[in-house]
């Protein structure tokens, strides 16, 4: 993997973040796009503070113009990704029945069709080297639902179908597309759900703890990987046991 480019989006924090240092220990160029460009540049700076090389590019994953234009400034400053890892994911929960429009589009906005745009713009310079590794971070819900998250769980079923897609496409110029499904990871956006939810989830995972992000990025190391060359449209479930 060593000298290869590894374009992350939601980089700036939990899994991302955890994505990109995994990357960058194993000698990836990485290069870190989300939102926030303050989180992103501290990261940036930690990471070549190791040697290492990183380079933070702004993107709006409900923007197409916002993705293209992501890719482009990579491509022309830092080297075109031959990794993408398609982290980026908001949450807009509410049950079902009272669910606005907005915010179902929104989380399929951002979830979904941002990934698609992103695996887009990524494909052709993987397709010229007939080299290429996708990895799109789904959910445990999104193969085992979950009340209140109709959307969510939408658009990360919907990365499942998409990776199985994209791996069949892609097979023959050698590029891989897998999805990793995290389960319960200790983020931002659980640290917020209450205690008794907590207890819950981890009372019906087989290992009886929650995950870290860095079990998530060893997933993605690995897909990143040449040892897993041969392994396409697949789901890599990080899920400790909660969903078999």
């Amino acid at each position: 993997m060593t000298n290869r480019t590894a374009f992350i989006t939601g980089a700036s924090r939990g899994i991302g973040r955890a994505c990109a240092l995994a990357l960058s220990e194993a000698g990836v160029r990485v290069v870190l796009a989300a939102r926030n460009t303050a989180q992103l540049e501290e990261l940036a700076g930690e990471i070549r503070a190791k040697g290492r090389e990183a380079f933070a590019v702004t993107i709006d994953m409900t923007n197409a113009d916002s993705i293209q234009q992501a890719f482009a400034k990579t491509a022309k400053e830092f080297g075109s990704a031959a990794i993408l890892v398609n982290n980026a994911a908001i949450t807009k929960d509410g049950l079902a029945l009272r669910m606005k429009k907005d915010d179902w589009e929104g989380v399929l906005s951002a979830n979904l069709t941002g990934s698609f745009l992103a695996i887009q713009q990524a494909l052709l310079p993987m397709m010229r080297e007939r080299w290429g590794r996708i990895i799109n971070i789904s959910s445990v819900v999104g193969e085992m639902g979950n009340p209140g998250q109709a959307n969510y769980v939408a658009s990360k079923a919907g990365l499942i179908g998409l990776t199985k897609a994209i791996a069949q496409e892609m097979g023959s110029r050698n590029i891989t597309v897998n999805a990793v499904a995290p389960g319960f990871i200790e983020t931002d956006m659980t640290r917020n759900l209450s205690q008794e939810l907590k207890d819950n989830m981890i009372a019906h995972a087989a290992l009886k703890r929650m995950g870290q992000p860095e079990d998530v990025a060893a997933a993605v190391r690995f897909l990143a990987s040449e040892d897993a060359g041969y392994i396409t449209g697949q789901v890599l479930r990080v899920n400790g046991g909660l969903y078999m």
